[in-house]
């Protein structure tokens, strides 16, 4: 197989290489890649995939219980009223969908995921979200593998959303995963002990300083390579950066409006103080156009 087949000849693909051919002075524990989940190994717009499945779970919610639908979270969910969606706030909506899977248990959660990823459809392409994985990413990590990288994904995402569909997507286990985490309740049952969902999130959302933080204490290893494509990564991207020689990192550009979207990549709960294209070039980060780089993006 070709190396690198889906990406065009160019720097974005050069500069890969070249990391890669430098990588391998280093000792097999020091190579460590750690990627964004949310448009940049597969496609967040017109929305986040995790939040189609909240919204989804939503719909079934109040078919069994009607009166869900008057609270006022649910209502403006329910009616894509984005003038009221904004007046109640991204903590109370978020806080309100967590209530939805509260109870649940870890292996439930993670059925119900994959149920939803096996059925549902992107609202845009028709075409089941499992197929929204970039190609080019697929193989790029295949590549790090080959060159015995230890690959995790550090999204902002749900931990446990990202766990259930990792290893068949991207051939990432589930305990490689770090996202923004839920705190569970133990209880007693007749047939022992288990673990259900609460309500709460356990610590920060897993955007900026928190992405790094997470990366030490629940990995506990540097990363030497990191991708991204929002402010929400800037600080992943930076610490991967900073690691020494070798090391890389790489900013997903959505510029492809043909083919995906274009659209300027934001963070969700920090203010950018400026585009991360711009940050990423005043960095020294090596910019990835979909556009210019990508001879295809999602697989055939």
């Amino acid at each position: 197989m070709a190396f690198l087949p889906s990406w065009r000849p160019g720097p974005a693909r050069d500069a890969i290489t070249s990391f890669l051919d430098e990588s391998l002075a280093l000792p097999a524990e020091q190579r460590v890649a750690v990627l964004d989940n949310d448009g940049t190994l597969w496609c967040e717009k017109p929305d986040y995939i995790q939040y189609s499945f909240l919204v989804r779970t939503l719909h079934d919610a109040v078919e069994h219980d009607p009166g869900l639908g008057e609270r006022a979270e649910y209502r403006a969910l329910l009616d894509s009223d984005h003038a009221a969606l904004g007046e109640l706030g991204l903590q109370r909506i978020a806080m309100a969908l967590l209530e939805l899977c509260a109870g649940w248990t870890p292996d439930e959660f993670t059925a119900r995921v994959r149920d939803f990823m096996a059925q549902e459809k992107h609202p845009d392409r028709g075409v089941p979200y499992p197929k929204l994985v970039y190609q080019p990413m697929l193989e790029l990590l295949d590549v790090l593998r080959q060159h015995d990288f230890d690959v995790f994904i550090v999204t902002g995402g749900g931990t446990e959303f990202v766990r259930a569909i990792s290893r068949e997507l991207y051939g990432v286990r589930p305990d490689d995963v770090v996202g923004t985490l839920v705190e569970y309740h133990h209880e007693q049952h007749g047939d022992g002990p288990a673990l259900v969902r609460t309500a709460q999130a356990q610590g920060e959302v897993n955007e900026g300083w928190a992405k790094v933080e997470h990366i030490q204490t629940q990995l506990g290893r540097r990363p030497i390579f990191a991708a991204g494509n929002s402010a929400g990564d800037r600080e992943m991207l930076e610490y991967a950066r900073a690691a020494g020689m070798p090391s890389l990192a790489v900013l997903i550009d959505h510029d492809d409006a043909e083919r995906e979207y274009a659209y300027a990549s934001a963070a969700v709960t920090l203010a950018d103080t400026e585009p991360i294209t711009t940050t990423a070039r005043r960095l020294g980060w090596t910019v990835v156009s979909m556009r210019d780089d990508w001879s295809t993006v999602f697989p055939l």
